[in-house]
C-alpha cells in the first residue's frame, strides 16, 4: 500500500519526471537544431573545396571573384584580372560561381555571331 501512495504522489505533482524530461530534451534539441546542421554545412564546404579544379570560377570568403589558374598543395593561384594572380588558401574558397543563364545565352549568341562573321568573310 505504501508503494501505491508514493506513485500517487509522484503522478499528482509530476515535477521530478517532468523536470528530468526537460533536462534531457534541451541537449537533444540543441543537437538537432544547432550542431547537426553546422556539421552538415562544414562537410558540404569541405567537399566543395576538395572538388575545386583549375579553370573554375570561384568567390573567396573575402568576396574576391576569380579563376583558379593553378594548384599548389593546399593553396590556389587565383587570377583576378588579366595577368594579375594572387595565392590563396584552399580554405578561403567560399563557393564556385555558376554561370547564369543570361551569361550563357550571351556567350552562345556571341559565338554564333563570330561564326556567322567568319563564314561571311
Amino acid at each position: 500500500m505504501d508503494f501505491v501512495s508514493i506513485l500517487a504522489q509522484e503522478e499528482s505533482s509530476g515535477s521530478p519526471i517532468v523536470s528530468l524530461g526537460i533536462l534531457l530534451l534541451i541537449p537533444a534539441a540543441m543537437y538537432f537544431l544547432m550542431i547537426r546542421p553546422q556539421r552538415r554545412r562544414m562537410k558540404e564546404q569541405q567537399s566543395l573545396q576538395r572538388s575545386i579544379e583549375v579553370g573554375d570560377e570561384v568567390i573567396t570568403t573575402s568576396g574576391v571573384y576569380g579563376f583558379i589558374t593553378g594548384e599548389d598543395g593546399d593553396k590556389f593561384w587565383l587570377e583576378i584580372d588579366d595577368d594579375v594572380q594572387i595565392r590563396i588558401a584552399r580554405a578561403a574558397v567560399q563557393a564556385r560561381v555558376m554561370p547564369s543563364s543570361s551569361d550563357a545565352s550571351a556567350s552562345i549568341d556571341a559565338s554564333s555571331d563570330d561564326a556567322a562573321k567568319s563564314d561571311g568573310q
